[in-house]
């Protein structure tokens, strides 16, 4: 696993004691219920310090093709708007994804909109290819750690340690990562 740099999205603190490294496909039904759980986590343990989110990419073409161009929009979202944006565009595509490829692709310059971007640059920045690049190599990272499914994470423990953990991750498993 590439470690955690400031060219990653994340969420709380990057020092922070346990680190969670997400590779997800925003059209996976079990990604949706996870980044809720994500969200909880991070209220109750990201302000503290205690624990910090990295989200990564991981589409699985296969299941899921509206989930790559999915990736790209989040990615555009981060460059016209920074880290904040990225997260505010992430967490409305899963709020209003019904999953399994059921999301309007026409929702995606509206929910750039919601979050305060500007449409045109936005658009613009979708059928550019800037990120098809970035969104490969971190679903090749991702199967290279393991990864056979979504959603894929690796829990990196105060101590270095890494615990990878296919599916989604319970309280109980960030708590062996020492939080």
């Amino acid at each position: 696993m590439n470690e955690v740099s400031d060219t990653d999205h994340i969420r709380g603190n990057p020092n922070a004691d346990v680190v969670i490294v997400e590779y997800s496909d925003t059209e996976c039904p079990f990604c949706k219920r996870f980044h809720e759980t994500m969200k909880q986590v991070m209220a109750e343990h990201g302000d503290s310090g205690k624990v910090a989110w990295v989200y990564r990419h991981f589409p699985i073409d296969q299941l899921h093709s509206k989930a790559r161009p999915q990736a790209v929009a989040m990615e555009c979202a981060a460059k016209l708007g920074g880290n904040e944006v990225f997260w505010k565009y992430t967490d409305r595509i899963y709020q209003i994804t019904p999953s399994n490829n059921g999301l309007d692709m026409n929702e995606l310059p509206k929910i750039a909109s919601y979050v305060g971007l500007d449409a045109a640059k936005f658009n613009e920045c979708l059928v550019s290819g800037e990120f098809d690049g970035k969104i490969e190599e971190q679903v090749a990272e991702a199967v290279a750690t393991g990864a056979q499914g979504t959603p894929w994470s690796i829990i990196v423990g105060k101590d270095g340690k890494k615990y990878p953990v296919p599916g989604i991750v319970t309280g109980k498993q960030i708590g062996r990562a020492h939080v």
